[in-house]
């Protein structure tokens, strides 16, 4: 019912052969390109804020440029690019008739990011993908990422100690310029060794290129970050890499042949992309990188180690497509999961409930829940007819009855109706219109009989509930409103590269406050806040996550009453109901993906610890929206 701000999305493609290969067998020196496209388009809920691609050309002469990049910003950014590039290149037809190249972004190398700013930094100057520029094409850096570190004031300490002097303070930022050290230093490592073998000028150039070691780039930058995250790099002389968390927090996956390498946050994307079945695409493990080097030879190198199992559980209820196999069978099993709760809240009256889902992103858990409904309607039909005398007069006709005429009611209730114009931007006027964002089917619900049940995948900070959802379902009069979120509680937030970042966004926060101070305990606040301002000078890795004895008074089910309550329009005459996924439930779903911070509070870095406490700290004095 909400949306939630997603994380970014990065694609990657090097090209194996030769440009003229490409044309020959496809028809199309745009190959790459569109293919590009492709992935970037896929995953275009990633990148709502912005989005950018870079280009680079390996076989170009002197004097002529070889690195291309494009960036735009707004939720039209991937079309708006894309026909500046077609714009630059020129069309189809005319292009194929020119030399590859002569022709800019048409390359063998291709990055691609989608942008969602989690730090309330934005503008075209952060929109990825981020350049390093010299004269010497192995010292030119392009990079990207899905990534948000926690200790950002680290890595600045750590640059600015060995002198440089960096003009953002933005972890983007500081980490082009942290491998960009590195890789000079690569650089001089190869030239010393190589002058040392009596080579010079051009072949000393090309031999220093073909002989790059990305390891010793990327490696101890890398022990450095702590935060979630896939860094895709690529260096002017054909060099790509692609790092990922040694947790395993944000996605990764990819696909090479003999012809290609292909890179993306998502794997039903590069399905699609390149017509693949499932075990064809690759996940990237945690704490490795795939390096393709400049003669395009592959590599998959342990760089960090794989460290305890934390991939994202909400990437797999949210923010991935849920065209992934594997995500639309857990996301099933979430709203099969919750199945028994939801009959406890309508009295196991199956005859009186009406089930529906709004949005659309929850479709799935619905039908995971009606197959969860089904499974008990059986059982309950199979107990009665044990029940039945076969030898009673009216035995076929009571077996039909229960045969034919018990059912679930699945129905359609809410429908996306209209978007809010921006420019009513306050006032009553804007309520009245946002109360009207979903319209409802009328007739379904028995007035005052009927439960309504309908599941949502998350119910995060419950805005649009009380602003508009349950006040039109209300308007069908039934005897009770269920709200079912297939996920937990989302208790505390996030540092790892989705904007839920501010205590006072989330409803189940709120909730637990305004217990304690309803039940005279607000001496618990004040401690977790002295608790918190205790930490505030100790290093990261001995920081305790001192909010959660926020919550640790009352069970689950008093705060999703207190939620309810809280969200419950004044007016509102069914009876509500709010009903949360449990973190068993999330996991029993879930198996693979254990990380569950939002919801447990257990952060898989000590970054996150430190930066919840921040959170709890600006809360408490008053500077809620403070990152």
């Amino acid at each position: 019912m909400e949306t939630l701000k997603h994380e970014c999305g990065v694609a990657m493609i090097r090209l194996r052969k030769p440009l003229e290969y490409y044309k020959e067998k496809y028809g199309s020196c745009f190959y790459g390109l569109n293919k590009l496209y492709l992935l970037m388009e896929k995953q275009h809920n990633r990148g709502q804020e912005g989005a950018g691609l870079g280009c680079i050309k390996l076989n170009s002469t002197p004097g002529n440029e070889y690195i291309f990049r494009e960036r735009a910003l707004g939720a039209s950014a991937i079309q708006e690019i894309f026909d500046n590039v077609k714009h630059t290149v020129g069309n189809a037809k005319t292009a194929e008739h020119r030399d590859e190249t002569e022709l800019p972004f048409i390359g063998e190398v291709y990055m691609g990011h989608l942008r969602y700013s989690t730090t309330g930094k934005s503008g075209i100057s952060y929109v990825h993908p981020f350049l390093r520029r010299n004269n010497w094409r192995a010292r030119n850096l392009m990079l990207c990422g899905n990534f948000n570190m926690t200790n950002v004031d680290e890595i600045f300490n750590s640059i600015v100690s060995e002198g440089q002097h960096p003009k953002i303070y933005a972890d983007t930022v500081l980490i082009l310029e942290q491998l960009g050290s590195r890789l000079d230093n690569e650089q001089q490592r190869l030239y010393r060794l190589l002058r040392e073998k009596g080579l010079s000028g051009c072949e000393l150039t090309r031999q220093i290129e073909a002989n790059i070691s990305i390891p010793n780039i990327i490696t101890e930058p890398a022990k450095l970050w702590d935060g979630g995250y896939v860094i895709c790099g690529a260096i002017g002389s054909g060099d790509i890499f692609a790092l990922r968390d040694p947790h395993g927090i944000r996605p990764a996956f990819y696909y090479y042949d003999d012809e290609i390498v292909v890179i993306a946050s998502e794997r039903p994307v590069i399905q699609t992309t390149m017509h693949l079945d499932i075990d064809q695409v690759k996940e990237l493990e945690p704490g490795s990188a795939i390096i393709v080097n400049q003669k395009g030879d592959i590599a998959i190198t342990d760089i960090l180690g794989k460290q305890q199992n934390q991939r994202c559980s909400f990437e797999r209820i949210y923010f991935s497509r849920g065209s992934d196999a594997d995500i639309y069978n857990e996301r099933k099993a979430l709203g099969h999961e919750i199945a028994p709760a939801i009959l406890k809240a309508v009295d196991e009256d199956l005859d009186n409930t009406v089930f529906s889902f709004i949005p659309n992103t929850a479709e799935v858990a619905y039908i995971g829940l009606m197959e969860g409904m089904e499974k008990y309607l059986k059982a309950q039909v199979i107990e009665k007819i044990c029940t039945i005398d076969p030898a009673c007069d009216d035995y076929k006709a009571r077996l039909e009855n229960l045969l034919y005429k018990k059912h679930l009611r699945c129905e359609k209730i809410a429908i996306k109706d209209i978007k809010l114009r921006t420019f009513i931007t306050e006032g009553e006027t804007r309520d009245d219109l946002a109360a009207h964002v979903y319209d409802v089917t009328y007739g379904q619900v028995a007035k005052g009989i009927d439960n309504l049940v309908v599941i949502d995948d998350s119910i995060v900070r419950g805005t649009t509930l009380k602003q508009s959802i349950i006040g039109i379902l209300d308007r069908l009069h039934p005897r009770r409103i269920v709200i079912v979120s297939s996920s937990p509680q989302v208790r505390y937030p996030d540092y790892y590269g989705i904007d839920m970042s501010r205590m006072s966004e989330f409803a189940a926060f709120r909730a637990a406050i305004r217990l304690l101070k309803k039940r005279g305990m607000q001496s618990v606040i004040d401690d977790v806040y002295a608790k918190c301002k205790a930490q505030q000078d100790l290093p990261k890795e001995k920081v305790v996550n001192y909010v959660t004895e926020i919550y640790a008074p009352f069970t689950d089910e008093e705060i999703s009453d207190e939620i309810a309550e809280m969200l419950t329009p004044a007016g509102t005459k069914a009876e509500v109901k709010i009903i949360y996924q449990t973190l068993d439930g999330l996991h029993k779903s879930i198996p693979n993906h254990p990380g569950d911070w939002y919801f447990s509070g257990n952060y898989p870095t000590p970054g996150g610890n430190r930066m919840v406490n921040i959170a709890f700290i600006n809360y408490y004095e008053g500077n809620p929206n403070k990152r």
